[in-house]
């Protein structure tokens, strides 16, 4: 089969999956149709949202199919008339059998990590927040189990130590596109070596999870290590946030007086003396930094926050617009 002859159907849903469908295109591959989700009312006006990849479908004159069920009989008879040979799946809903068995050279999907390592919903997150210093991308061909399927290819990429979610994000979805390209380039080559994950993993040991992000996984628990907090704030940033409440200590009722997210942090080498012995969550604002105290005796330094209500802004912004109480703590 000539690159000419391939008829591919893309499925996928945000910015992430547009950069490999524009680079499955520019290479001159035939995408026959784009598979997205349905349009939904979204922010306070409740206007209709539509996906990134639906945009690049329509101004693109890709054939677009937007399925409410995915084992819908009508759904499958359309996909069915496209006649494509390769499915390829980037950041989409799970599949069912009857659609990733349907084209003849079967299906793909690109995931944002080191299969095995981080399987599930949240990989990039996960990969951050674990303090990790590698990551990457893996084509694997689709199966029953949600991400076990047979490993194609793999790229690495670093995680820096002051990287973010969302620059690791950004680094992988480029990453992520030339890998995808180079995936269907062997497929039409038909020079294909894949890998079980099984056989990466050593005796008795397991997969990575990375399972979906709850605001309850982004609260910090100021208990854990410094750096652990620093990870997990680099591993919710810029969304949805790391986040805490501040109260003030000095009060018996102990009222809650903010609830921030915090965007950015940094660990703090230093920190002043009265802090030594503090409590975690021990706030130590001086009017131009803010401090927390951690489980370990360290404590991390607020770069960027927003306050509940507020936009986003420096810690140094913010404390030229509070009035704080003398004594307090975050939880």
């Amino acid at each position: 089969m000539t690159k000419q002859d391939l008829k591919i159907v893309f499925f996928g849903t945000p910015e992430f999956a547009v950069t490999s469908l524009d680079a499955i295109c520019r290479a001159g591959y035939r995408v026959v149709g784009a598979v997205t989700m349905p349009d939904k009312p979204a922010g306070r006006g409740h206007r209709m949202y539509q996906s990134p990849v639906k945009e690049y479908a329509v101004a693109h004159d890709i054939p677009l199919l937007q399925p409410v069920r995915l084992k819908d009989p009508e759904f499958l008879e359309k996909l069915r008339t496209l006649d494509a040979d390769l499915f390829v799946v980037i950041a989409f809903r799970m599949l069912p059998e009857a659609v990733w068995q349907m084209p003849p050279l079967g299906t793909f999907n690109l995931h944002a990590s080191l299969l095995p390592r981080y399987r599930g919903a949240a990989p990039i997150n996960w990969a951050v927040i674990n303090g990790d210093t590698e990551t990457g991308v893996t084509t694997f061909f689709l199966k029953h189990e949600i991400d076990t399927g047979d490993i194609i290819s793999q790229t690495r990429v670093a995680i820096r130590p002051d990287d973010n979610v969302g620059d690791v994000h950004d680094r992988l979805m480029e990453v992520g596109a030339q890998l995808t390209v180079d995936t269907i380039g062997h497929i039409v080559a038909g020079d294909l070596t894949t890998v079980d994950q099984s056989s990466l993993l050593t005796d008795g040991e397991e997969p990575t999870p990375a399972p979906k992000i709850f605001k309850e996984t982004c609260r910090i628990d100021w208990t854990r290590p410094a750096p652990a907090v620093h990870n997990l704030v680099r591993g919710l940033s810029p969304y949805p946030c790391a986040w805490t409440r501040l109260y003030d200590t000095a009060n018996p009722g102990r009222p809650e007086l903010s609830e921030w997210k915090i965007q950015q942090t940094a660990l703090c080498d230093t920190h002043p003396e009265h802090l030594r012995d503090a409590e975690p969550g021990t706030v130590f604002a001086d009017g131009r930094r803010i401090r927390v105290m951690c489980g370990d005796g360290n404590a991390v330094e607020i770069l960027r926050l927003q306050p509940s209500g507020k936009r986003p802004m420096s810690a140094a912004d913010y404390l030229r617009g509070a009035h704080l109480p003398p004594q307090i703590s975050v939880n």
